[in-house]
């Protein structure tokens, strides 16, 4: 720290080695954070598509009909029970006195979200999923 002839250096610092202790203790640390947020999420774990609190769901047998409301808004998903191959799915919205909101097409996991405006208003919403489908009738009324 001190040398007289060459006056005052700092403090020495030394090169920092990693022993293999402290490498078997960060890999497996490592291995377990790409795990936990890389692992894909199923159909019941992903976040829902809509905003809202869940309102009515619907099950059948190929799928489930999702209506979510906030306060001013209604939205609905159609979720199928067995995501993976693609196939024809729909999902409807009407408010009573207004047109219909739909989404159609084929998806492998989820048709929509369709959102319409439903302040004070009923809503009906329509799933399909392969052929078969769920309605709701007229709800939140």
């Amino acid at each position: 720290m001190f040398d007289r002839a060459a006056g005052f250096r700092g403090p020495q610092r030394r090169p920092r080695r990693e022993g293999p202790a402290a490498r078997l203790l960060v890999l497996p640390l490592l291995a377990g954070l790409v795990l936990l947020l890389g692992a894909p999420a199923t159909a019941a774990q992903a976040a829902p598509a809509c905003s809202g609190r869940p309102a009515k769901t619907v099950g059948f047998a190929t799928g489930e009909l999702r209506v979510y409301k906030s306060r001013a808004h209604v939205c609905a998903v159609t979720v199928a029970k067995k995501p993976g191959k693609k196939r024809a799915m729909s999902v409807t919205l009407q408010p009573r006195g207004g047109r219909v909101v739909k989404d159609s097409g084929s998806f492998t996991k989820m048709a929509g979200p369709v959102t319409v405006n439903a302040l004070n208003r009923c809503v009906r919403a329509t799933g399909t999923v392969a052929g078969k489908s769920a309605s709701t009738g007229w709800i939140l009324c």
